[in-house]
C-alpha cells in the first residue's frame, strides 16, 4: 500500500470512529468494506418534524484529493431545495479541501432542517392519492374503502435481499385496505434504522373499493425517477388488490442503469407471488389453457386462409396439438 493511501485510510478510520462516537445510533454502517455509511439527521431528536438521511461513500482519495460520494434521501427534498442543499455541501468541501468534512456536512444539514422547522410550513406528508377512475368526491371513495374489520396494517412481510454491483434491494409487503394504513405501514418501516437510511424507498399500493367498483392507488419514486410508476404498473398487470409493496434500495456506488428497475420489480413480483397476492396456480393454469386455445384458434384460421389462397378445398382445418 502506498504511503499516501495508508495515510488516507488512517484518517478515514479516525473520522469514522469520531462520527460513531458523536452521533451514536444515528450513525449507521451500510458496508464497512466499501466504506459506505449513513446518518439520519433531524431538526429535533426528541420530536423530529423534518428528517433527512445522508448516505456517504468514502473513496480512497478522501480526504486528500477527493470528496465523499454522497446522496441526500428525503421524500420532501426536491427541485431547488435539493439543489441549494447540495451546493452548500459542495461549498463546504471546496473551503476545506484536504480536511475531514463529514461532521461539517451533518451539522450544515441539521441547521437547514432547524431553519425549516421554524418556518410556518407544515411537516412532510404522504402524496395525495389518485384513483383509476374519476369519482365525484374523493372523501366518499375513501369512506367506501373502509372495511368493518380491517386487516392489521402492521402485519408486513420482508423478502430476501438481491444484490448487484454492491447495490442491495429488498421488498416489504403489507395488506392495506385504507389510506390511513398506508401511512401506518410507512411509519412502522421507517422505525427500522436501516430501512430509513436506504437510498430509496420506492412504494406503490392498490386498494379495491367494493362500493365504488374502483381502485384507490398511488406510488412514490423517493428519488428513483419513474421507479414508483413502474412498480404500480407491475401491480396493475398482476391485478393485485389491497396490498402495498415498498422496495428499499441501498446504493453501492456503482450505477446500474436500467437494471435497477429490473431488480426493483423482480423483488416486488417475487414477494407478491410468494404471499399469494397474484393468481392462484389453478387460475394460472386456466389462463395458460385459454391462451393456448386462442393460439390454436388463430393458427386454425390462418391455415384455412392460406388453403383458400392456394385454391385448395380443405375439409378439415384442425391443428394437431
Amino acid at each position: 500500500m502506498a504511503e499516501g493511501d495508508a495515510g488516507s485510510d488512517q484518517r478515514q478510520n479516525e473520522e469514522i470512529e469520531a462520527m460513531a462516537a458523536i452521533y451514536g445510533e444515528e450513525w449507521c454502517v451500510i458496508d464497512d468494506c466499501a466504506k459506505i455509511f449513513c446518518i439520519r439527521i433531524s431538526d429535533d431528536i426528541d420530536d423530529p418534524k423534518w428528517t433527512l438521511c445522508l448516505q456517504v461513500m468514502l473513496p480512497n482519495e478522501y480526504p486528500g484529493t477527493a470528496p465523499p460520494i454522497y446522496q441526500l434521501n428525503a421524500p420532501w427534498l426536491k427541485g431547488q431545495e435539493r439543489t441549494d442543499l447540495s451546493n452548500s455541501l459542495e461549498e463546504i468541501y471546496i473551503q476545506n479541501i484536504g480536511e475531514s468534512i463529514l461532521y461539517l456536512w451533518v451539522e450544515k444539514i441539521r441547521d437547514v432542517l432547524i431553519q425549516k422547522s421554524q418556518m410556518t410550513e407544515p411537516g412532510p406528508d404522504i402524496k395525495k392519492k389518485t384513483e383509476e377512475e374519476d369519482v365525484e368526491c374523493e372523501d366518499d371513495l375513501i369512506l367506501a374503502c373502509q372495511p368493518e374489520n380491517p386487516v392489521k396494517a402492521l402485519d408486513f412481510e420482508i423478502s430476501e435481499n438481491q444484490t448487484d454491483r454492491r447495490s442491495t434491494f429488498q421488498a416489504h409487503l403489507a395488506p392495506v385496505v385504507c389510506p390511513k394504513q398506508v401511512k401506518m405501514v410507512l411509519a412502522k418501516l421507517y422505525e427500522n434504522k436501516k430501512i430509513a437510511s436506504a437510498t430509496h424507498n420506492i412504494y406503490a399500493y392498490r386498494i379495491y373499493c367494493e362500493d365504488k367498483q374502483t381502485f384507490l392507488q398511488d406510488c412514490e419514486d423517493d428519488g428513483e425517477t419513474a421507479a414508483g410508476g413502474r412498480l404500480l404498473h407491475l401491480m396493475e398487470i398482476l391485478n393485485v388488490r389491497n396490498v402495498m409493496v415498498v422496495v428499499s434500495r441501498w446504493y453501492g456506488g456503482i450505477l446500474l442503469g436500467p437494471d435497477r428497475f429490473k431488480h426493483i420489480n423482480n423483488c416486488a413480483r417475487n414477494i407478491l407471488v410468494e404471499r399469494n397476492y397474484t393468481n392462484s396456480p389453478n387460475e394460472q393454469g386456466r389462463n395458460r389453457e385459454r391462451g393456448r386455445h386462442r393460439i390454436r384458434s388463430r393458427l386454425q384460421a390462418l391455415s384455412c386462409q392460406h388453403g383458400d389462397q392456394r385454391g385448395a378445398q380443405p375439409t378439415n382445418c384442425e391443428i394437431m396439438t
